[in-house]
């Protein structure tokens, strides 16, 4: 199975991704995490996403905050799919990062998830891996059906709280 590559621009944005750590975990995704930064260590980013490939990453995740130019960074240098996951913070709490992410230019596409959106950035490599892995598909199901079955319970609850404070 191919890998996940994940580069965050700073160790403080580690809270959010490791939401996308621990989705790729559960589902048995093979991953490695990096900080690397767009504008302190260009040409380190720049050579990872160039090498990705050859290096065994299927996908990558490109988290940064504020200006969050690392995503454009690293599809810049690689045809493989890239997930932006724009972090919170700074003056704008994060829009700054996620108009940063989204608003790539014609021909460097990025994926981009919501604000602090760790999970649906690990939910959304795993979905581009699992296109060829039927293995992973089925337990990305089995993920679905899970969160499904949770909800219903919630909502069974639910009904039985308020069938109580009617008596």
């Amino acid at each position: 199975m191919k890998k996940v590559g994940i580069l965050m621009g700073s160790d403080s944005d580690l809270p959010v991704v490791q939401k996308a750590i621990d989705v790729l975990r559960e589902l048995e995704v093979p991953f490695e995490a990096h900080v690397m930064s767009a504008h302190r260590t260009p040409e380190a980013a720049a050579q990872f996403a160039k090498s990705a490939m050859e290096n065994g990453y299927g996908v990558l995740i490109g988290a940064a905050g504020m200006a969050a130019h690392l995503a454009g960074a690293l599809a810049a240098n690689t045809v493989l799919p890239v997930i932006g996951l724009p972090i919170h913070g700074g003056a704008m709490d994060g829009l700054d990062a996620l108009l940063a992410t989204v608003e790539m230019p014609w021909g460097i596409p990025v994926a981009t998830v919501a604000i602090d959106g760790g999970t649906n950035a690990g939910l959304l490599a795993a979905e581009m891996l699992a296109l060829e892995d039927e293995a992973l598909r089925d337990r990305l199901i089995a993920r679905r059906k899970a969160e499904a079955e949770r909800v219903l319970q919630k909502d069974e609850k639910l009904q039985k709280t308020l069938a109580d404070q009617l008596k």
